[in-house]
C-alpha cells in the first residue's frame, strides 16, 4: 500500500523540502501523511473546482506547485479549498520553491527541456536562475516559435536585443527579477513568466532578448512530466492531471 508519506519522501529525493526558501510554505498542508493512495490529482493550484475534481474522481491526494495554504491564515471558512479537501479527507502535498531549485528534475528543467535547450542547471551564483544552452544558434523568432508550439500557447510575448541566442537563463513564474543574474551570467536571452517594467528595460539596455510566457505557462510545463515521474515510481497508483485547473486567460 502506498501512503502519502511514500509519496512525500520520493519527492524529496529529488526535490528536498528542506530547500525551499524561508518564506515559503510547502510539504503536507492539508491531511495525513500516512493516509493511504490509490489515485492522485496534480494541479498547479488548489482551487475549488480542484478539490471537487479530486473527489469526484476518488483521488485520497492532490499534488499542487503552489501551496494551498501561503501566508497568515485567520479563518477557514466553509467555501474554501481548505475546508473541502478537509471535509472530503484529501491530503494536499505541496511543492513550491523546492520544485523551482530542484537542479534535478523541476519548473525549471521541465521548461528547459520544453523549450528544446540542453545542459540546465542552477547558476552558481544563484540557485534560482538556471543556466542551459542552445543546441543551434537561434534567432528570437526561432525560439518564441518553439515555445509557442511545446507549450500549446496562442502567442509569445518577446523582445529582439540579441539575434543571436546560445546562452539562456530561467526563471519560471514570478521571475523577473532574475535579470540581473542573467546579465551577470552573460545570458543571451532570458526566460520568464512574469517581469516588470524596470526589469525589462534592463534587459533592453543589457541586450537580453527577453521571453515572457505568462506565470501559468511558464510553471503548469512542469505537472505532465511530474505525473509520468510519480507513475514510474508508484505504478499501482494512479496520477491524473487536472482537467478543470487554468489561470483563465486567453489569447486571440
Amino acid at each position: 500500500m502506498t501512503t502519502v508519506r511514500d509519496i512525500y519522501e520520493y519527492m524529496d529525493s529529488f526535490a528536498p523540502f528542506a530547500s525551499a526558501e524561508e518564506w515559503d510554505n510547502v510539504g503536507v498542508l492539508v491531511g495525513d501523511k500516512g493516509a493511504p493512495v490509490t489515485k492522485a490529482l496534480l494541479s498547479l493550484d488548489i482551487t475549488n473546482e480542484v478539490v471537487s475534481e479530486a473527489n469526484e474522481i476518488g483521488a485520497e491526494l492532490i499534488i499542487s506547485h503552489h501551496p494551498i495554504i501561503f501566508g497568515g491564515i485567520k479563518r477557514v471558512e466553509a467555501s474554501s479549498p481548505v475546508y473541502m479537501a478537509a471535509r472530503f479527507g484529501i491530503t494536499c502535498l505541496c511543492a513550491h520553491t523546492n520544485l523551482d531549485k530542484s537542479p534535478v528534475f523541476g519548473v525549471n528543467t521541465a521548461l528547459a527541456e520544453a523549450a528544446g535547450l540542453t545542459g540546465c542547471a542552477p547558476s552558481e551564483k544563484n540557485d534560482i536562475l538556471f543556466i542551459a544552452k542552445t543546441t543551434e544558434t537561434l534567432a528570437p523568432g526561432d525560439l518564441a516559435a518553439r515555445l509557442k508550439k511545446r507549450l500549446h500557447m496562442g502567442g509569445v510575448a518577446f523582445t529582439e536585443y540579441n539575434m543571436e541566442i546560445n546562452k539562456v537563463g530561467l526563471c519560471s513564474g514570478a521571475g523577473g527579477s532574475e535579470i540581473y543574474s542573467a546579465a551577470e551570467e552573460g545570458c543571451d536571452a532570458f526566460i520568464t513568466g512574469e517581469i516588470k517594467h524596470h526589469e525589462l528595460l534592463f534587459a533592453n539596455a543589457s541586450g537580453i532578448s527577453t521571453f515572457i510566457l505568462g506565470h501559468y505557462k511558464s510553471e503548469d510545463v512542469v505537472i505532465s512530466p511530474l505525473a509520468k515521474r510519480l507513475s514510474a515510481a508508484f505504478p499501482e497508483v494512479d496520477f491524473v492531471k487536472s482537467g478543470v485547473f487554468s489561470d483563465g486567460v486567453g489569447v486571440i
